[in-house]
């Protein structure tokens, strides 16, 4: 029998977060349309008009010759023309709303520090990898797609081995977790669950938002477990040991590896569709072969539109592993009723919708909704 103050308990989400949290999500798919568009608009206007092709030429006609020189000064003016149109509606959606929400707890000059360490980021990682797909585009022919699909999924696990030590520490600052009793529980849940629970971490997430999280980040050594600062401060020990038992249920479960293999497969087939827009591409629009930087507008466009479509796959299997995971968790604690809970103080304080359109979670969500979650909890 289900005791009924524990239903009660469990699905206390606050209305008036709850009107927040739908308000919120409707307006940030607006703008998330609008971005999709936008970007639509310009990756075609720039190819459709010829302006790729220019500025190729006027990059050659300034000396600038060798084709690894070529690859990079193109994709670094592209990258930065790109950031330079797209800013306003960034300061819109990634400042202004989350404040308009009280969610955000960034200054407007830490928000731009952050744009422009993401964006000298993406150069230093994306130019590098341009570089390799390129000279596999120039030597290996027709099946170029499968050794950059290789060398891409190569480069995304040992960007996922680093970024705990060197990627994550220059957004947030990750200090050991002070509260010897709460690692200790910790430990002991990773021992139940047989899983080994590295150093656990605090991540000061309050620097940047009010919204709370948790975290298992990493690969192998620098595999570690972080728990936002927000949520350290406001959540007992019980809630907390339940959302990590929903992270250890992802290890348990081995999310990762097989998560790994879901996306190497999603690469392969983005990478195939690259090659067929960019075979078509050549002929039909007289460019210079499959290594033409100057198509680079057309792999771009096919490796989004495949995302695209694709999503709605990959967010199905993520959801089923999601609920898999709050099933461990539910079995593996002791108190479910303090992981209910945590995910409605989580709804509440990060402005969930916890119960969107179906159309939306099917599209959209990569975890099931809040609502059903928590009802799920409950009846297991």
């Amino acid at each position: 029998m289900v005791d009924t103050e524990y239903i009660q308990t469990a699905m206390e989400f606050d209305p008036e977060k709850v009107a927040q949290g739908q308000e919120y999500a409707r307006v940030k798919r607006r703008w998330m349309l609008v971005e999709l568009i936008l970007f639509l608009v310009l990756i075609l206007a720039f190819w459709l008009s010829g302006a790729s092709v220019i500025l190729k030429q006027l990059l050659i006609d300034l000396g600038v010759q060798s084709k690894p020189a070529l690859v990079a000064a193109y994709i670094a003016l592209c990258t930065l023309g790109a950031a330079l149109i797209s800013l306003p509606l960034d300061w819109w959606v990634g400042y202004v709303l989350p404040h308009r929400y009280d969610l955000s707890t960034e200054t407007l000059t830490g928000w731009m520090g952050d744009l422009l360490k993401s964006l000298i980021l993406s150069l230093v990682l994306g130019i590098p990898v341009a570089e390799v797909v390129y000279w596999l585009l120039g030597t290996l022919g027709a099946i170029w797609w499968v050794w950059a699909a290789a060398f891409v999924i190569l480069f995304d696990v040992v960007l996922g081995m680093l970024s705990p030590v060197l990627l994550v520490p220059l957004f947030f600052k990750l200090t050991p977790l002070e509260d010897s009793a709460l690692v200790a529980r910790i430990k002991q849940l990773g021992e139940r669950t047989h899983t080994q629970v590295a150093e656990v971490y605090t991540i000061d997430l309050s620097r940047r938002t009010k919204a709370a999280n948790a975290m298992v980040m990493g690969l192998g050594r620098t595999k570690r477990i972080a728990l936002g600062d927000t949520l350290s401060a406001d959540y007992s020990a019980d809630e907390i040991e339940g959302i990590l038992a929903h992270e250890l249920g992802h290890q348990v479960h081995h999310d990762l590896e097989l998560g790994l293999v879901v996306q190497s497969a999603l690469t392969f087939g983005g990478m195939y569709v690259a090659h067929r827009f960019l075979a078509w591409g050549i002929v039909r629009f007289d460019f210079q072969g499959l290594d033409d930087v100057a198509a680079l507008p057309l792999f771009v466009l096919a490796i989004a539109l495949f995302s695209l479509f694709s999503a709605p796959l990959s967010n199905a299997y993520s959801r089923w592993r999601e609920r898999l995971a709050d099933a461990f968790a539910v079995q593996t604690i002791d108190n479910s009723q303090s992981f209910a809970n945590a995910l409605v103080k989580l709804g509440n304080q990060n402005l969930s919708d916890p119960e969107p359109p179906a159309w939306v979670v099917w599209l959209m969500y990569s975890h099931p909704p809040l609502k059903a979650r928590v009802e799920a909890v409950r009846n297991l």
